[in-house]
């Protein structure tokens, strides 16, 4: 590479493009515009006097000299998030950022109160919530604490099983009311496309036959669906049983429930304001889930 070569800003604009396949999604991904990713990668290929992208008209495609640069980036890009973990991992103060990622039907029902509980003890340390079904790498520091649903976290992560998430068939009281005694498959149903595969995967094993009218890939949003009085829908019973117009129609079998992770990287376990974060969620949320199994 060239030694006059760009910042590691620079770089990173790179690996979000090499990532996306487009200007705008790596503007996206970087909280940045269009005009910034393009000026960035401009004056990347200028320093290296390498064009490191094809312009297609769907997108951006690496070249070869590109794929080469790629291999290189990662590898910076994976020393930098040892250095800034190792730091961060050093860090005792009881402030600063703490950011955790969770997909919406945790962030909207579960944490807020909690975490207004948690800023009264707190209140040098601020927590960044970043909402969304995808998983977000911990190692590049993408984000510092994942609260994850699954009964098989991955092995390079560490941190605890909170407790487990119990599911139910839920219906709107209206819809309910005006489908009486019809055999669970031949109701409507809210049902999820494959982001919640092995759950749906599941339903229709026990229910033959059964027939989504929507889906969705958020929970959340099936929520509101169910309460619109679109069908059944297969809900998490500590988000379903505090909503007043929905009503528990059927229980499953506890195959359905899935484990909660609280989970963070080997790395940052003993940064004091991430292990302070963990070690107020971890009870608080066991108990939500425990109070509404």
């Amino acid at each position: 590479m060239n030694a006059q070569l760009a910042n590691w800003d620079d770089l990173r604009v790179f690996l979000a493009v090499a990532r996306a396949g487009s200007l705008s999604g790596a503007a996206r991904s970087l909280g940045v515009n269009h005009s910034t990713v393009f000026r960035r990668i401009a004056g990347l290929e200028e320093t290296l006097d390498v064009r490191l992208f094809e312009r297609l008209p769907n997108g951006y495609a690496l070249t070869p000299a590109g794929e080469e640069t790629l291999g290189i980036v990662e590898c910076i890009e994976d020393d930098v998030a040892t250095l800034n973990r190792t730091v961060t991992g050093q860090d005792l103060r009881l402030s600063g950022t703490v950011r955790i990622t969770a997909v919406d039907m945790l962030a909207f029902w579960l944490l807020p109160d909690h975490l207004a509980r948690f800023r009264a003890v707190y209140p040098g340390i601020e927590v960044e919530i970043v909402v969304g079904n995808e998983a977000l790498n911990l190692s590049r520091r993408e984000t510092d604490i994942a609260l994850r649903i699954g009964n098989s976290p991955p092995e390079t992560l560490v941190g605890r099983r909170v407790g487990h998430l119990a599911f139910a068939i839920y219906g709107a009281t209206d819809y309910c009311a005006t489908h009486p005694g019809a055999d669970l498959a031949q109701h409507d149903w809210v049902g999820f496309d494959s982001a919640h595969a092995p759950l749906t995967r599941q339903l229709e094993e026990l229910l033959h036959g059964m027939r989504p009218v929507v889906r969705s890939n958020s929970v959340a949003c099936a929520v509101r669906l169910a309460k619109a009085g679109l069908g059944l829908a297969l809900l998490p019973c500590a988000i379903a049983d505090r909503k007043h117009d929905l009503i528990r129609v059927a229980e499953l079998p506890d195959a359905f429930g899935l484990d909660l992770w609280l989970l963070t990287h080997e790395d940052l376990r003993q940064t004091a304001r991430i292990r302070a974060v963990m070690d107020f969620l971890a009870p608080a949320l066991g108990e939500a889930l425990t109070a509404n199994a």
